[in-house]
């Protein structure tokens, strides 16, 4: 297992969309423990694949609290096949370090992927693990954070990051 490097806004590699798993090997076991290794060591608590340069649609979740024990969750070629009620939620990123904005979501999911082994699964979602799947889904297609702010929040989170990135880089 490795800790990656993840991926900060504005980087265009975050728009690409992840592509579908057609079967899971041992690679891909190997990025999914990669991954989580990566989310629990920046910390988080989700993380997807396109987040740290890889192309594919896996993304991996953890919202246990840090007194109760792991709850990892990895999800393959996830399809959100319902979404259920609205609800504002504060949302972090781990790639916009230190951002945290409000996002309106679904207030309950239920979606369908493969687990680590490549099994099917369903899952009905609330509260924070369901904010977690529709931001790490989104996220597989190329959607971020900042593309559910109004223009004012938009401009200035962009601004920041651009702010942080270059001198980041300086």
């Amino acid at each position: 297992m490795a800790i990656r490097t993840i991926l900060h806004y504005p980087d265009p590699r975050l728009r690409e969309p992840g592509r579908r798993v057609e079967k899971m090997t041992d690679e891909l076991r190997s990025l999914v423990d990669d991954m989580a290794e990566t989310m629990y060591a920046a910390p988080g608590v989700g993380l997807a694949a396109t987040q740290i340069g890889e192309p594919w649609q896996v993304f991996v979740v953890d919202c246990a609290a840090e007194d109760e024990p792991s709850d990892l969750r990895v999800f393959v070629n996830p399809e959100l096949l319902e979404l259920d009620g609205k609800a504002p939620f504060e949302e972090g990123c781990l790639s916009f370090p230190g951002a945290r904005e409000e996002v309106e979501r679904a207030e309950r999911v239920r979606v369908r992927a493969w687990d680590r082994e490549g099994s099917v699964f369903e899952l009905e979602a609330d509260g924070l693990l369901a904010v977690a799947i529709q931001h790490e889904y989104d996220h597989l297609h190329g959607v971020l954070m900042i593309d559910h702010l109004g223009p004012l929040k938009k401009r200035l989170l962009h601004r920041k990051m651009v702010r942080r990135d270059v001198s980041a880089t300086a």
